[in-house]
């Protein structure tokens, strides 16, 4: 405030007072000594050299890397610098390249030490141009890549390790599949068995398809086939949880019913949510034939192929296994004379899929009844090569077949 009340003038600073000069930088060095600094500190390689190689100019930072100094690089070629295989890379691939488009970006190479070590580096390259025809100098900006190629070769060995195990577990795959389906069906007198197993795509993923044929005692067999939800590892071991369950129910149980209600139970209460849908047929002689007795867990129903009737689906059904606690199951009771078979098949028949939509119930019941007089393999080997042939050859889910058929 003045004496007399006004107010101080703002001192205002001249302008060569607030600007700072343009010739020193932040440092307090020249510009001049900054450029230098900054090119021979930079944290790359940098290079100057004639179109045919002779290095004109190079920085610390490169001499420092290669064990040389900049006065001893000034006196060799750039290809001195290089492999011989990098040599023949350069002359056939980065100094065409320069030529034609005057830059080269991110080729990856080998720079030899003074030492004769190597240092994998990734160069840049611009040509400079003084006319259309007459090249000018090369300016090389070089990245220390040790870091990277490093990297790149431990990329290498986890996917060569991540290969080697995907072939270990797909060979474990198809041996544990190879035990989860009988090696062979029983030889019974008076019923023709035949049964085809055929996994998804390439097979080399465990499927949760599944078959059995055994016996419990004179004139009495069960057959079992199901389809257990998912695949890999954890379907396979329910997969055989619900197999040699069965086996193990089957002795003490008379009613196919009873044993899968008892098999539902256990499923519950193992390790795991899976769930698994099952049919079993319970087989007992009687005169010429066989009475079949039929119980279905969520499973598609068993086809009944008789000799002087078309071929029908049975009325059988039931809940899936493994879901719901304390539920009935129903038994079907069928007999099986001279030229009728019993067809056991997975979801992966009738759900098959190909340009006319699913293969479908109606479709297999005109296959099969079209070819289905000459035995239990002629009935099996129909139904495989029809389903494949209507998804080209390329079985997008597992499929399970089972036949049984009096002679």
């Amino acid at each position: 405030m003045n004496p007399d009340g006004g107010s101080a003038p703002i001192p205002v600073q001249s302008p060569v007072q607030s600007q700072v000069p343009l010739t020193t930088p932040p440092s307090g060095r020249p510009a001049a000594d900054e450029a230098d600094y900054l090119y021979h500190r930079a944290p790359c390689g940098y290079l100057t050299t004639t179109p045919d190689g002779r290095i004109l100019r190079s920085n610390e930072t490169l001499a420092r890397w290669l064990g040389w100094s900049t006065d001893e690089l000034g006196a060799i070629n750039f290809r001195q610098l290089l492999t011989v295989g990098g040599r023949m890379f350069h002359e056939t691939h980065v100094a065409p390249i320069l030529r034609m488009h005057g830059e080269a970006r991110a080729i990856a190479m080998d720079l030899r030490r003074r030492d004769g070590s190597k240092l994998p580096v990734l160069l840049n390259a611009t040509m400079d141009r003084h006319d259309e025809s007459a090249p000018g100098d090369v300016r090389i900006a070089i990245f220390d890549a040790t870091e990277r190629r490093s990297y790149e070769r431990e990329l290498l060995r986890a996917k060569e390790r991540a290969e080697a195990s995907e072939e270990r577990a797909n060979a474990l795959a198809r041996t544990l599949q190879q035990t989860l389906i009988p090696p062979s069906l029983p030889l019974i007198d008076g019923l023709d068995l035949a049964a085809a197993y055929r996994p998804a795509g390439d097979g080399s993923e465990v499927g949760g398809d599944f078959y059995d044929v055994f016996d419990l005692g004179h004139d009495e067999w069960i057959a079992v086939l199901g389809d257990v939800c998912g695949k890999g590892a954890e379907a396979a071991v329910v997969t055989a949880f619900v197999r040699y369950t069965v086996r193990a129910l089957a002795v003490g149980m008379s009613r196919p019913s009873i044993l899968m209600a008892e098999l539902n139970e256990r499923l519950i209460h193992h390790d795991g949510d899976r769930f698994c849908t099952v049919v079993i047929a319970r087989l007992r002689r009687r005169g010429r034939g066989w009475d079949a007795e039929v119980s279905v867990g969520g499973h598609p129903a068993p086809l009944l192929l008789s000799g002087d009737d078309r071929a029908r689906q049975l009325d059988a059904f039931g809940p899936v296994v493994g879901v719901i606690d304390a539920v009935d199951y129903h038994d079907h009771v069928v007999h099986l004379g001279p030229g009728d078979a019993l067809v056991l098949y997975t979801d992966g028949v009738t759900e098959a899929s190909g340009p006319e939509g699913f293969f479908g119930e109606r479709r297999l019941l005109e296959v099969v009844d079209a070819d289905v007089r000459t035995g239990a393999d002629a009935v099996v080997d129909t139904v495989l090569s029809e389903v494949l042939a209507f998804q080209h050859g390329h079985a997008r889910d597992d499929i399970a077949v089972l036949a049984l058929a009096v002679p």
